[in-house]
């Protein structure tokens, strides 16, 4: 199923407003927004221009960060924070999120393949090569990607890592609402409602309790909650709605098995909106192809780098370095 994304409209009227939600200060710093070294212009084969940020020296060992369903570059400051003093860290906003356009594509797995090869046409040089990062929907982007350009995986990538993501079957297993999928089998139609109605999502004291408990950990603290909170009320309802929809339906059973670089898998052990068997199913593709490096149980929620990111950043660390270690392997 294609989903048309729409135009923004209206939803121009309230970009300071989300653009505030995402550069919000906090206690915590690792959180806060730097300040990117590069803008990089990026415009589809359809025509939308993307939001691209460059952070960290030009020389840098590159990695490129795709972010999930309602976020947008910012979600990704505790990656950017830690690792832009030695890499060149690149990261977009997804098409019809942050500031990047809708355009006139219907989204879909090919339409997330290509923006993401639209990307790396625009961040890596001729025979350069990156470690990949992806989160949610990013990683279902980098999936499609592989899927979509398999002879584009060893030219591109050095390495992979990807966070509480999946490949198929999202509403069937998420346990986002209580008994629904624990107990009962949730019905189409109750996502439909819940992710795919247009509305903006309001914020307070009541909202960030039920995030905490049913998106992140228990444990999660108030910072960490209010920043995901803000990244994903920063995102256009229209596209957020339009987005789920698609998302629903979408099918990359298998499409990990074209990941044919060292490849991490990253699950949160209490996450409810892609429980941790969509990761076992992807890291167990991966092993079957050879090329699963690890495969990671966290203590969190869905948004792993944020509640975690100590533990997540030392696992990146170690991807880059498994990356690096293929790169020599091949050269030799």
């Amino acid at each position: 199923m294609l989903v048309k994304l729409p135009e923004a409209g209206a939803d121009m009227v309230t970009a300071p407003f989300r653009a505030g939600l995402r550069s919000r200060i906090y206690k915590t710093a690792s959180l806060n927004t730097p300040r990117p070294a590069d803008i990089i212009p990026v415009t589809t084969r359809d025509g939308a221009r993307l939001r691209v940020h460059a952070y960290g020296p030009a020389e840098g060992d590159v990695i490129v960060l795709a972010h999930g369903w309602s976020c947008a570059i910012e979600y990704w400051n505790p990656q950017i924070n830690a690792f832009a003093g030695e890499y060149r860290v690149y990261a977009y906003d997804q098409r019809g999120h942050g500031e990047s356009e809708s355009g006139r594509r219907a989204f879909g797995a090919d339409q997330l393949a290509d923006d993401f090869s639209d990307v790396l046409d625009a961040v890596l040089r001729p025979g350069q090569r990156a470690t990949l990062v992806g989160h949610s929907m990013g990683g279902m982007t980098i999936q499609a990607w592989a899927q979509r350009y398999p002879h584009q995986v060893a030219q591109r990538a050095a390495a992979v890592l990807l966070a509480t993501t999946a490949a198929r079957r999202i509403p069937n297993r998420a346990t986002v609402l209580p008994v629904f999928n624990d107990l009962i089998p949730a019905p189409d139609w109750l996502s439909l409602a819940l992710f795919g109605t247009p509305l903006p999502l309001p914020g307070g004291r009541a909202v960030r309790l039920i995030a905490k408990h049913r998106l992140c950990n228990a444990a999660a603290t108030p910072d960490q909650v209010d920043f995901g909170m803000s990244i994903v009320r920063s995102c256009r309802p229209s596209t957020r709605a339009a987005v789920a929809r698609s998302l629903l339906h979408l099918d990359l059973h298998g499409a990990a098995a074209h990941l044919t670089v060292p490849t991490s898998v990253v699950a949160g052990s209490y996450d409810k909106l892609l429980p941790e068997e969509h990761s076992r199913e992807i890291a167990d593709t991966l092993a079957d192809s050879g090329y699963l490096d690890r495969y990671l149980i966290l203590p969190t929620g869905h948004l792993v780098n944020i509640e975690a990111a100590d533990a997540f950043n030392a696992e990146l660390a170690r991807v880059i370095r498994a990356g690096r270690r293929g790169m020599v392997a091949a050269a030799g």
